[in-house]
């Protein structure tokens, strides 16, 4: 009996097959040097707060303030990285971060450095690669074919964490042989060969038919596709969860060297080490755990060990069996997080596939920021076992919460559907024309008034998660066959978007809507130009100025709304 061929990782479905694509192989080994150079300067400025105070909630503050921005300007960058050319959006990030870094190295050689003026620079640090994350993120699926991608969030994730292996360990030792501005002048360093690459990039860019949204329309699009996508919600609130559950290990960490181990930089680079070995390895497994477990089943057993682990952390005096748990809770931790972040990869089409991602970056980094501040609080208070054993504990009972919002099965990609040709329309429109309100007409028979208006509460999240507003479905009281779906968009341009934005699920869900209607006559499709009292220009916008009747348009069935 012959064993079957072993499967190469350069395979198609493989770990290492985006790196056969020449730009995602260069721009990934550039971000492993930008990754260990931000691991090391972690490591200087969580060692250098210790050594000006010893405070648990300041030094836990380390990792706040690296984190906190994520959170608090992730949306703005990924509106900003679905708008504008990611590539050079990703190069002015790493600029802010690279004059943060360099700033903070002056200081700490001049002597000037506070605890307040670290935790400021790790901010504005914070803030440069919470711009970068969704620009970066998002044209992974630019830089791979489609039937990649996973792999390459996958690679992403190691890449990250392959850093964190080495960077703690290296970063413990430059700390200890040449002091905390080594380390922030290291990080410094290590952010040019990443913009070097991403300048040297020759992104093919589509442009759209259609002009940019503004940035305060962009970001609410996209507040508006998350809340109206049941997935992405659920994925959201689990990997917010998740965060503040776990960020005691990482914010914790310097504190578990010190007082539980009794150790220096250099344990605690080491200990930072493993975790980041454990995610390596959680990382080059993702694609048998997928395989295997999907969706909540994958999720609690994450959770559970992970949950296992800290307690070990916690309750552990050996340096051996800590760095041991380290190694567990860092590859389940990867394995979590890189099911959340594929999910929302795979969910979200590409017209809003940054915001997206800022989002799902946005309740990671905010529940870590949020846990590094709580567990900091909760370790002043009851000792850092304590509170390593509390965080364990609410890791381990967070599976629960798939009692009530049940972690989706994660699949593949849906693709944008082909672009429709606008409408023919009588009346003379500019982009601001508007609201548009639209009414489609459909003949259902009475048999089917259910089952037709349960799908109609499917096709409700697609319209509102595209950008219509208002939406309702009507029946006729006196003719029980007729049903009105009616729904406004506040401009023609944003008519135009809204009708563009649907993938091909959400075209076959509307085509399934479609085909309840019966009768010869074709589904009616009417699109009007509403009237608010005082913003009547008729000279320029009707052609009968006599009667100035604003006439609806008409659409054969078989067009898309």
């Amino acid at each position: 009996m012959t064993e079957p061929p072993k499967r190469s990782p350069f395979a198609a479905d493989g770990i290492a097959a985006p790196l056969r694509h020449a730009v995602f192989r260069r721009i990934w080994l550039a971000s492993l040097l930008s990754n260990l150079g931000l691991m090391i300067q972690s490591v200087g400025a969580a060692w250098a707060m210790t050594q000006m105070t010893s405070a648990a909630d300041k030094v836990a503050l380390v990792q706040t303030a690296l984190m906190l921005p994520i959170m608090l300007i992730s949306m703005p960058a990924g509106a900003i990285a679905d708008m504008y050319d990611r590539r050079v959006v990703s190069l002015v990030s790493l600029v802010i971060a690279l004059a943060g870094a360099i700033s903070l190295t002056a200081l700490t050689w001049a002597g000037a450095i506070t605890p307040n003026i670290l935790l400021a620079f790790c901010f504005i640090i914070g803030s440069g690669m919470a711009l970068f994350g969704p620009a970066w993120q998002a044209s992974v699926s630019e830089q791979v074919p489609p039937e990649t991608l996973p792999s390459a969030v996958a690679l992403n994730g190691i890449s990250y964490n392959i850093a964190r292996s080495f960077g703690p360990a290296i970063g413990g030792i430059v700390v200890a042989a040449a002091g905390a501005v080594a380390a922030f002048a290291a990080n410094a360093m290590c952010y040019v060969p990443l913009l070097v690459v991403l300048f040297l990039w020759r992104r093919i860019s589509e442009p759209s038919r259609l002009p940019r949204e503004r940035l305060n329309r962009a970001i609410i699009s996209g507040v508006r596709y998350i809340a109206n996508s049941p997935s992405i919600r659920v994925v959201l609130a689990r990997t917010l969860v998740t965060g503040i559950a776990g960020g005691s290990v990482s914010a914790l960490m310097p504190l578990v060297a010190r007082d539980l181990l009794h150790g220096g930089a250099q344990t605690y680079g080491i200990m930072l080490g493993a975790f980041g070995m454990g995610a390596v390895i959680g990382a080059l497994n993702i694609g048998e755990m997928r395989k295997r477990m999907h969706g909540e089943a994958a999720i609690r057993l994450c959770a559970i060990v992970m949950g296992i682990a800290i307690v070990a952390v916690a309750t552990s005096q050996m340096a051996i069996i800590t760095a041991a748990a380290l190694v567990v809770a860092g590859a389940v931790w990867m394995l979590a997080v890189a099911l959340f972040n594929i999910g929302v990869q795979l969910s979200a089409p590409r017209w809003v596939a940054g915001r997206s991602l800022a989002a799902f970056q946005a309740a990671i980094a905010g529940g870590i920021a949020v846990g590094s501040w709580g567990w900091g609080h909760l370790a002043d208070s009851i000792g850092v076992e304590g509170a390593l054993i509390v965080s364990g504990i609410t890791m381990a009972a967070s599976p629960l919460l798939g009692l009530w919002i049940t972690m989706p099965p994660i699949g593949g990609r849906d693709e944008d559907a082909d672009l429709l040709a606008d409408p023919e329309v009588q009346l003379s429109l500019t982009g601001r024309s508007g609201p548009i309100v639209v009414e489609i007409e459909y003949r259902v028979d009475v048999d089917n008034a259910r089952p037709f208006h349960n799908l109609m509460q499917e096709v409700q999240l697609s319209r509102q998660r595209n950008g219509a507003y208002g939406w309702s479905i009507a029946r006729d009281i006196a003719d029980p066959e007729l049903w009105i779906e009616r729904y406004h968009c506040p401009t023609w341009l944003d008519y135009l978007r809204q009708r563009n934005r649907a993938t091909q699920s959400e075209r076959a869900l509307h085509q399934r809507a479609m085909a309840f209607h019966l009768g010869p006559d074709p589904v009616r499709i009417h699109r009007m130009l509403e009237r608010p009292f005082g913003s009547v220009r008729w000279k320029e916008e009707t052609p009968d100025r006599a009667t100035g009747e604003v006439l609806p348009v008409s659409t054969p069935a078989g067009s898309s709304t």
